[in-house]
């Protein structure tokens, strides 16, 4: 009895590492556009805890209605990651059609194509001069049906918010993509592989900027002009980290590489 269960728990602490050594390796296939990465990540103003040291009350106390916070080891997606590299996605649902969305506030136009084509042809760095409502952006519009298989291997932040239930929306952009400012209720974000950076402003503070243009030229021709108290807040976030958003707060990203990444929206 005693050596089974000795193999069951080296074989489970080898695919832990197989799993890790790959995922760490090739970054899960995603970086074939690196030399379009940006470089700066700007500063930090946003609180990071990690798991042993922010109770679910001091979350709730001190975040959950007031402002933004990152939390690092809640939960451990190397399985999820595994599955979000771009060869396991393209064999499960390389033929599956997703809807994508212009990568402006409003995002009013939805296009429908096939996953392997929104890879092969339509993932691509950002250019300046295409407006937000000219780029096709692949996030939210899941089919839950079709991804279900993959979904539910997600670990979710457990953090929730009384009388909420979280909804996924799930994504992935090239180097210089993504969404102009916007609000709506809170949520989380975790990047599943490549960095997100964060622009966000208190409901109160509403920010500058044109809700066509994309947040790669608001970053180029507005952000450094900003005064100090038009600063926003801000981070940079990597696989494994996790940022919360309160009610209403606005906010914009930008991808500096190519990203995968999951967002709970509470509701």
């Amino acid at each position: 009895m005693e050596y089974t269960f000795g193999i069951q728990v080296f074989l489970l602490l080898f695919w832990r590492s197989a799993l890790d050594a790959l995922v760490s390796e090739n970054d899960g296939g995603w970086s074939s556009n690196s030399e379009y990465s940006l470089t700066d990540e700007g500063p930090c103003n946003i609180d990071i805890w990690d798991k042993a040291s922010l109770s679910h009350r001091q979350f709730i106390e001190q975040y959950a209605y007031s402002k933004p916070v990152i939390l690092k080891g809640f939960s451990d997606n190397t399985k999820f990651q595994f599955l979000c590299s771009k060869s396991s996605l393209l064999q499960q649902y390389g033929e599956r059609m997703v809807r994508l969305s212009t990568a402006n506030t409003y995002s009013y136009r939805k296009v429908d194509v096939r996953f392997e084509e929104f890879v092969d042809l339509l993932l691509r760095p950002q250019s300046l001069d295409t407006l937000g409502s000219d780029t096709l952006y692949f996030f939210g519009d899941n089919n839950f049906t079709e991804w279900h298989s993959l979904f539910e291997n997600y670990k979710a932040p457990r953090y929730m918010l009384p009388h909420t239930t979280g909804d996924y929306s799930f994504g992935i952009a090239g180097p210089g993509t993504g969404v102009p400012f916007h609000w709506h209720g809170p949520g989380y974000s975790e990047v599943i592989y490549g960095r997100k950076r964060w622009f966000l402003y208190p409901p109160e503070k509403a920010p500058h900027f044109h809700p066509n243009y994309t947040t790669l030229s608001w970053v180029k021709d507005t952000y450094p002009y900003l005064p100090e108290e038009e600063k926003p807040i801000e981070c940079t976030i990597r696989p494994g980290e996790v940022l919360y958003f309160p009610d209403r707060w606005w906010h914009a990203t930008l991808n500096l590489d190519t990203s995968v990444f999951i967002s709970t929206f509470l509701g």
